[in-house]
């Protein structure tokens, strides 16, 4: 087990943490201080960190808590939630595009280690924990787990290179992935494309656009840097944003279908796909290492598409046929 005031791993049976002294039984973690997200308890007064006084949390306040525990069923597929379409302004600063969009599904949470392991057969993560979003997986190969999760569904697989979706054989490296096409005509899983996740995270057109996924303070939704403990942590912990979508910031940062250019068109756009071609693919979100500005819903930044690393995972989109704004 992990202490969980200093995360030092200590066996089983130990009643108090060898590191910092803290006990490890019979207690009971509260929430995160709201002034600098240190981890809190039921023994704690004042935060640690930064002496803020720790505010008395009732019994089932599910709203102040952080629970260790997801706070919704992870089942063997991903739960898609429907996104309606709609018109938003996309990107911060001076590079901003009007971008209309239609209806699309996108998965409630990441896509966990659980759940890829279930289709792919292995785990690949750094930070091993089965409610914890899977990491360690190239842009690639989260492109061959939405093909085999709609296989196995008996959907339509969205990507094909030339006349394959079979894309297992493709080494990451292999300029064949040049050719990859994706059908958003077809009912199967693919990635969100940049703009389909901006819009989500900004809450779609629910309400007026937080800098953080569904809030102004990052502590309530996100797990970064300041208060992760330089780790991943279960999906769904911390608070969902206005289309009930978690960790959209924080937590891992995900692959989105686009290739990464620096800035983003200034015209309108209509369901855009991103660049016809690139070196890199856009990341979005922030993840568990990363400061409060690479957190918010408009931070923007690429990876190359054989890249790995254990702060960078996916979640996954379905194209909502049929369904328009």
């Amino acid at each position: 087990m992990k202490c969980i005031k200093c995360g030092t791993m200590l066996p089983d049976e130990a009643h108090f943490c060898f590191n910092c002294g803290y006990p490890t039984s019979d207690v009971k973690v509260l929430r995160s201080c709201e002034e600098c997200g240190n981890t809190l308890s039921t023994m704690d007064k004042f935060c640690s960190r930064c002496g803020v006084p720790v505010k008395v949390v009732k019994e089932g306040d599910g709203a102040a808590q952080t629970s260790e525990k997801p706070r919704v069923t992870l089942g063997k597929n991903p739960k898609m939630i429907l996104i309606p379409g709609g018109q938003f302004v996309m990107g911060g600063g001076s590079h901003n595009s009007l971008v209309t969009l239609v209806s699309y599904y996108l998965s409630e949470v990441p896509v966990t280690q659980q759940q890829y392991a279930n289709v792919m057969g292995k785990n690949p993560s750094k930070l091993q924990g089965e409610n914890h979003p899977v990491e360690s997986v190239n842009w690639c190969e989260a492109i061959i787990y939405c093909n085999m999760l709609s296989k196995l569904n008996g959907l339509m697989p969205c990507y094909s290179i030339g006349t394959t979706t079979d894309l297992s054989a493709f080494e990451a490296t292999s300029p064949v992935w040049k050719r990859i096409n994706c059908n958003f005509t077809a009912n199967g899983y693919r990635l969100p494309t940049e703009a389909e996740w901006e819009y989500a995270a900004r809450d779609g057109k629910t309400s007026t656009p937080s800098p953080y996924a569904g809030s102004t303070n990052i502590n309530q939704v996100a797990w970064y840097g300041e208060n992760s403990g330089i780790t991943s942590h279960d999906v769904a912990t911390k608070d969902p944003n206005g289309l009930k979508l978690y960790d959209m910031c924080g937590n891992v940062s995900e692959w989105c279908w686009d290739y990464y250019v620096p800035n983003l068109p200034t015209g309108a756009q209509t369901n855009p796909h991103g660049p016809s071609t690139g070196d890199m693919h856009v990341k979005r979100g922030g993840s568990w290492l990363d400061d409060p500005q690479q957190c918010t819903v408009f931070y923007r930044s690429g990876s190359a598409p054989n890249g790995k690393s254990s702060s960078l995972g996916f979640r996954v989109c379905c194209s909502a046929l049929g369904d328009t704004m």
